[in-house]
């Protein structure tokens, strides 16, 4: 009966550090700022005025699924991720929604976080369509919004703005399609602070780890 308790001990301290050691922690304490489509990592003193002078997504206007206006108001003093996707792809989108969906669900009771998905095809991802695809994705409204809308400005913000394209010093227009894996986490102040591959679990559990460093900063 010793043999038994003591293997048992055993047994559940080796458990308890196996937990310990595959939990994911931060990276660094405060997250780094991102200005340019390079990602150059830039790190500056939270307690400065520095970061004013950093890149911001523009405002904007768009629709989401449920047929509300979307602007920099609906994240106004929010955390949020945002990707760009097409309903009708059968590619990279299904498992990009799908860890977006591990997103919404990891901060489902947090108000802080919110996620938007921005339609490439708004010609044809109408608010029904985006409804119905919602519907068919569990998207929590209010809480995940996908978004149409003019695809110039979509297009715009998707290069200029969250710099989600890889393929720098190419010169693009809104002809030329725009597809993604990338997650972009932007900041309550409208700063990008990371950016992460979507269809990797492991990047992904990386920013849900970032995003709980940023709500501590």
């Amino acid at each position: 009966m010793k043999n038994y308790s003591y293997t048992l001990i055993l047994l559940i301290i080796f458990a308890s550090c196996k937990n310990k050691s595959t939990e994911k922690t931060s990276r660094v304490a405060t997250l780094p700022f991102y200005n340019e489509a390079n990602f150059t990592p830039n790190w500056l003193d939270l307690d400065g005025d520095k970061s004013n002078d950093f890149h911001e997504i523009p405002d904007f206007s768009l629709i989401n699924q449920d047929g509300n206006t979307v602007t920099q108001e609906t994240f106004k003093d929010k955390i949020y991720i945002a990707d760009f996707f097409f309903t009708s792809c059968s590619g990279i989108c299904p498992k990009m929604t799908a860890n977006m969906s591990l997103l919404q669900e990891a901060f489902l009771e947090d108000d802080d976080v919110l996620l938007i998905s921005h339609s490439v095809t708004p010609e044809s991802d109408s608010i029904p369509v985006l409804k119905r695809y919602a519907e068919t994705k569990g998207v929590i409204s209010n809480k995940w919004h996908l978004v149409t809308g003019d695809r110039n400005e979509i297009y715009d913000l998707g290069r200029k703005a969250y710099f989600i394209e890889e393929d720098l010093g190419e010169t693009k227009t809104a002809d030329d399609f725009l597809h993604t894996e990338n997650f972009v986490l932007i900041d309550k102040n409208k700063h990008i602070r990371g950016i992460y591959n979507g269809l990797n679990k492991t990047s992904v559990a990386q920013l849900v780890t970032d995003i709980k460093t940023l709500k501590s900063e």
